[in-house]
């Protein structure tokens, strides 16, 4: 059996520090947004080099809260890639927004910035590129057309930690940067949690207030906010989980190269491009290949978890039927939906686990 994701072959390396810092959470009963979640907020900025860190409950909520605190009003029409997680769309509805989707370009599977242009309209607030898979987007093209057409960006890099481009941290590099810590994230909490980065000092005063019901300060309430606010377990588990990230995220990348070395030459199946801007850091291996759906049920009869990020795109799932689009809208998007199969990965994952997987992939396109 070889697991999509195991999360107990890390707990050896950090479950004693933890629990030690769930104790003195129960003893203190400080639950929410205490000392342990300020000290990963401060330690995450440090990490990524932004200069301020919102520990929020979720990264939708970091999503949502990013949105709030640009002025997101109900009509305004916010640019978001095709391929993502339904979260990215979501934020901006539950707003009253309206999400704008643009096809992705095939290499990367990133948002194609050549067609950013032809959707921004005088109700065009903002772009959200999403650093899929673990990959940063092509950002420099992103805030040159972001600026000369006076938008925000907000980096969804719910799938990127510690991931860069040139040089720089994603999330760092727009207006806004969003996390998720959801559990099988690179760094993941023990539950849910989020967060949102960005060096604004404007913005950062907002989010902190927005994910406090509008206020710093108890029952004064300057905005309209919410309860966004991070669980204080979570970030006692984020505080220790960060000094391991950059030695998983190197993991990944090694089990990617095993991955790349064992699978070379098979011709039926196209392997993950990195772009040579950034590093990316393997949230998720995926590979393209035919017969797609045979494939996967052949590796699950081998004891192998196999994934698809992600089957529908947002444009074609009934949620969205309100957007107007239609099978061909987006045909980069689609065929790479049929096309896409998600490996397992993880920075346990064993060398013997790899070879297993790849040789079974070899044996189904021999048969």
């Amino acid at each position: 059996m070889v697991k999509f994701l195991d999360l107990k072959t890390q707990l050896p390396s950090i479950k004693d520090e933890i629990m030690k810092k769930f104790e003195d959470i129960i003893e203190n009963t400080a639950f929410i947004s205490g000392k342990h979640t300020r000290n990963f907020e401060r330690a995450f900025a440090e990490y990524l080099g932004a200069k301020h860190c919102i520990g929020l409950n979720s990264g939708t909520s970091a999503l949502i809260v990013a949105l709030m605190a640009i002025g997101l009003k109900a009509g305004d029409e916010v640019i978001i890639p095709a391929n993502t997680f339904i979260a990215t769309a979501e934020a901006v509805s539950i707003l009253g927004g309206r999400p704008v989707l643009v096809d992705i370009e095939p290499r990367t599977y990133n948002i194609d910035v050549v067609r950013l242009e032809d959707v921004i309209t005088k109700n065009t607030k903002a772009i959200i590129p999403v650093h899929l898979y673990g990959q940063c987007t092509d950002m420099d093209s992103i805030l040159e057309i972001a600026q000369r057409h006076n938008l925000y960006v907000i980096e969804d890099a719910c799938q990127a930690h510690g991931a860069e481009y040139k040089g720089k941290k994603a999330g760092t590099i727009g207006h806004i940067g969003c996390f998720s810590f959801y559990p099988g994230k690179n760094l993941g909490a023990w539950g849910e949690a989020g967060a949102a980065v960005t060096s604004n000092d404007t913005l950062a005063e907002k989010m902190f207030k927005i994910r406090n019901h509008g206020g710093t300060k108890k029952y004064e309430h300057d905005v309209i906010g919410g309860n966004f606010r991070m669980e204080e377990f979570q970030g006692a588990v984020l505080s220790v989980k960060l000094r391991y990230l950059d030695d998983w995220n190197e993991a990944r990348r090694r089990n990617a190269q095993l991955y790349r070395e064992h699978l070379s030459g098979i011709k039926e199946v196209s392997l993950p491009k990195e772009a040579p801007y950034g590093r990316h850091v393997y949230h998720l291996y995926v590979i393209r290949a035919e017969k797609t759906d045979e494939l996967q049920q052949y590796l699950s009869s081998k004891g192998i978890d196999t994934l698809i990020h992600y089957p529908i795109p947002i444009h074609l799932q009934n949620a969205y039927k309100s957007l107007g689009h239609k099978i061909g809208d987006f045909p980069v998007t689609e065929k790479v939906s049929k096309e896409i199969l998600s490996l397992p990965m993880f920075p346990e994952l064993s060398h013997e686990e790899i070879e297993y997987v790849c040789k079974n992939i070899r044996d189904f396109f021999r048969a």
